[in-house]
């Protein structure tokens, strides 16, 4: 089928990935510790809640101070444990700068002995001011990591010259709360006894350019674990940035769009056995598709992504047996590319040396079978409107059992993947309107048996996305471009000693002009807001919200004054 020419979307995206203004660069800020939003700031603000901590003070390990992130060279640093444990909570804490300038936004990467203990992007500068932030995660489950001396690296490639300025700063540490002294050994026994860092090299995450393409690293573990989990992240770049716009390749030229269908999702195995799921989030950077979208409040996790923890508890006696074992990681329907990094947790048996066990049933099918239904119409003069919709539902079951010191505990994990993009376009000549509405969702259940006793933990999961982007041609040949853009991150968890509920969404929209070289001339109607919410039975909860115009704070709600401060969620 044929069309009158519109306007190309992906040129005004590959526009929009950085913000070109020009301005000479500023004295660069004193880094700053996390604030609370305020009224009036243009200054880089979210409302995601701090890190909950017991109300004492920590005990700190400086990672480094006043990096400079001016190349693409990695920049390391050394950690020697100073803070005698076993510990109650550990936090990675970091805060970052960018001078006033031209400049893209960045992915940042932070790693110990290869393990990844951050991962986020970067805000992007103004014309007359350089962002501050603040980033902090959990990292309790990593404990074990930070016994030991070891050297860490820092990923944070940035390209300065005359043209793009904007030179980046950060400093970190980790800060550790020490366990109160009735803290028993059943109590410690949450933690996991050993984490291992997918990639296991210097370099960060790996880049996933196709289907086929794999993260690998063979691992000879101990011989007596219970349980494992997998941390999983897979961050979208190049033309698979903006993959949930993206088309089946038959109308991707009709459709000026990115090709292999808008649906993507990383692939966990064991041996080659397909062994779990990590659904892929639609993060959105804050140079996407219009950077004045994402200023001064950023998207959903844009600055501190969260990993999707996959149990692979029913492989733990496959994994025991004392034979290297292959855990790899691939992105289904990946186009160019994706850098995926994870980490493996285990926890041991400390009443014996050896686990023996079996995986005793698998349904999981090595690759979804998405199905794609196209109705898409062209009249007489070309113009083009329709839709295309892809959709993945899957359902399975995965077994296993292990002989401990404390009899047999067999696991089921029972998931479904659900996954539906809807995408509605209206081509002519003055005008392409491209309406996306995308929902992802699991829900899980692990049930496990343990000595006569039952327990059963449920999750769910929820990543819906609404993205309408319209653009107008008008008759003196400038452009118009709309967007409105809705995120949600929600998670639900009840097991038997916990229950918790989040949701974290941003709405933003904006109107940006161009020229007809698609430089950006302009833009109007920036509104924002971020409402962030978390309750949990330990008794915390966390509110906040907070709203902009014209690219300037105007509202911020009381519970953003919650430090987290005496609430321990682990």
């Amino acid at each position: 089928m044929t069309h009158n020419a519109a306007i190309p979307l992906r040129r005004i995206f590959s526009v929009a990935g950085f913000f070109i203004i020009f301005a000479t660069s500023s004295p660069r800020p004193i880094l700053a510790q996390r604030t609370v939003p305020v009224v009036g700031s243009q200054n880089t603000s979210t409302a995601d809640p701090p890190v909950a901590v017991p109300d004492e003070k920590p005990c700190v390990v400086q990672l480094y101070s006043n990096l400079e992130f001016a190349d693409f060279s990695a920049k390391t640093y050394e950690y020697t444990p100073a803070c005698p444990g076993p510990w109650r909570k550990v936090v990675f804490a970091a805060d970052f700068n960018v001078t006033a300038g031209v400049q893209f936004d960045r992915t940042a990467q932070v790693s110990l002995g290869h393990v990844n203990i951050y991962y986020g992007t970067t805000p992007e500068p103004s014309q007359t001011f350089g962002p501050s932030w603040h980033v902090e995660r959990d990292l309790t489950d990593y404990s074990a990591l930070f016994q030991t001396s070891q050297s860490g690296e820092v990923d944070l490639g940035n390209l300065v010259n005359s043209t793009y300025t904007g030179i980046i700063f950060g400093s970190a540490s980790l800060q550790f709360y020490s366990a109160p002294h009735d803290w028993d050994r059943d109590d410690r026994r949450v933690l996991p006894d050993a984490v291992y860092p997918l990639p296991n090299a210097a370099g960060g995450a790996k880049g996933l350019f196709t289907t086929t393409d794999q993260l690998s690293e063979t691992f000879t573990l101990p011989t007596n674990i219970e349980r494992a989990y997998l941390d999983v992240i897979s961050q979208s770049q190049s033309s698979d940035e903006f993959w949930y716009t993206c088309v089946p390749n038959d109308v991707a030229n009709e459709l000026q769009s990115c090709g292999n269908t808008g649906f993507r999702e990383t692939e966990v195995s064991v041996d080659g056995q397909a062994a779990g799921v990590a659904p892929v989030y639609p993060w959105i950077f804050t140079g996407g598709i219009d950077p004045f979208l994402w200023s001064p409040i950023p998207g959903v996790q844009t600055l501190n992504f969260i990993p999707y923890r996959v149990d692979l508890t029913p492989f733990a006696g496959l994994l025991s047996d004392g034979q290297p074992h292959t855990i790899s990681l691939s992105v289904f329907n990946a186009d160019s590319y994706f850098l995926s990094t994870a980490t493996l947790l285990v926890y041991l048996d400390h009443g014996s040396e050896q686990v023996t066990g079996e995986l005793t049933g698998n349904t999981l099918t090595a690759a979804p079978d998405p199905t794609v239904t196209e109705n898409i119409q062209a009249d007489s003069s070309g113009d083009v409107t329709g839709s295309v919709v892809v959709a993945s539902d899957r359902s399975f079951k995965i077994s296993g059992f292990v002989r401990t010191s404390h009899g047999k505990v067999e696991t089921d994990v029972l998931q479904s993947v659900n996954f539906n993009n809807t995408q509605n376009f209206t081509i002519n000549a003055t005008t392409y309107i491209q309406d996306i509405r995308q929902t992802t969702g699991v829900e899980s259940r692990t049930i496990t048996h343990d000595r006569g006793l039952y327990f059963a933990s449920i999750e769910a999961f929820r990543y819906p996305l609404t993205l309408n982007i319209t653009e107008t041609l008008n008759s003196d040949g400038t452009i118009g471009l709309q967007t409105t853009s809705e995120q949600k991150f929600k998670h639900d968890l009840l097991d038997p000693f916990f229950a918790s509920a989040v949701e974290n969404s941003v709405i933003s929209t904006d109107t940006l002009q161009l020229n007809s070289s698609f430089q950006i001339t302009g833009h109007s109607g920036q509104q924002s807001s971020q409402h962030f919410h978390l309750a949990n039975s330990r008794g915390r909860e966390y509110n906040c919200a907070l709203a902009a115009e014209n690219n300037t704070v105007t509202s911020v709600s009381e519970g953003c004054q919650d430090t987290g401060n005496s609430r321990d969620d682990h």
